[in-house]
């Protein structure tokens, strides 16, 4: 129970659209988190640079491909029903130094592993998978053997909300996350119900107008 809120409650997160499933405009307008990527995709995009987009979540990868394909980026989504050969393709295309910048979108379990994306040194994870041995997988598909570029990372947190408290509990414990978080989302089972409460509660000062 306490997963499956926390899944809602990320989804309202990353737009309100997920959360509703009522196939409603997929827009920045009313989101702040894919505002801020988009601005940032653009900045990045204009200076000749690829990037890539980790999501958990399937149906937010198709959203956002839909609407950078809207923007006219050349745009890759790498999901777990993704063929092989088309898999290779796109990876082929992506790394290939002869085509421009590129947005490569991943489902973070089809995309953390066994993927060379050196052409990208922007990785954005859109939603967070609240395991940082997870994500530091998922950010390697960019810093591998053959990299050259500087490589940033950007995590989206939603202010004031279990976003923000999550990633707080997960840096404080970073040094000892093996032991702590383990390699799943298991610990946050172990959370007390007034622990579950102070967790979810939305922080009502970060709320921006």
């Amino acid at each position: 129970m306490i997963l499956a809120t926390l899944t809602k409650l990320k989804q309202i997160c990353n737009h309100p659209a997920q959360f509703l499933q009522d196939n409603s405009d997929f827009t920045p307008a009313r989101s702040h988190k894919l505002e801020r990527l988009m601005n940032m995709i653009e900045e990045v995009m204009a200076e000749g640079q690829s990037l890539l987009i980790f999501t958990q979540f399937t149906d937010i990868g198709e959203s956002l491909e839909k609407l950078f394909r809207q923007q006219r980026y050349a745009t890759y989504y790498l999901h777990g029903a993704t063929t092989r050969k088309k898999r290779e393709t796109m990876i082929a295309q992506f790394q290939d130094p002869e085509t421009g910048p590129a947005v490569f979108i991943l489902s973070l379990k089809a995309g953390g592993v066994g993927i060379t994306l050196t052409k990208a040194n922007h990785v954005f994870h859109f939603d967070r998978w609240w395991n940082p041995a997870v994500e530091d997988q998922a950010t390697d598909r960019a810093f591998r053997i053959g990299q050259t570029q500087n490589v940033f990372v950007h995590k989206f947190i939603a202010l004031g909300t279990l976003e923000e408290r999550i990633d707080q509990m997960i840096e404080d414990k970073k040094k000892i996350a093996g032991a702590i978080v383990g390699s799943d989302e298991s610990w946050l089972n172990t959370l007390d119900n007034q622990a579950f409460k102070q967790l979810i509660a939305l922080n009502r000062k970060a709320i921006v107008d």
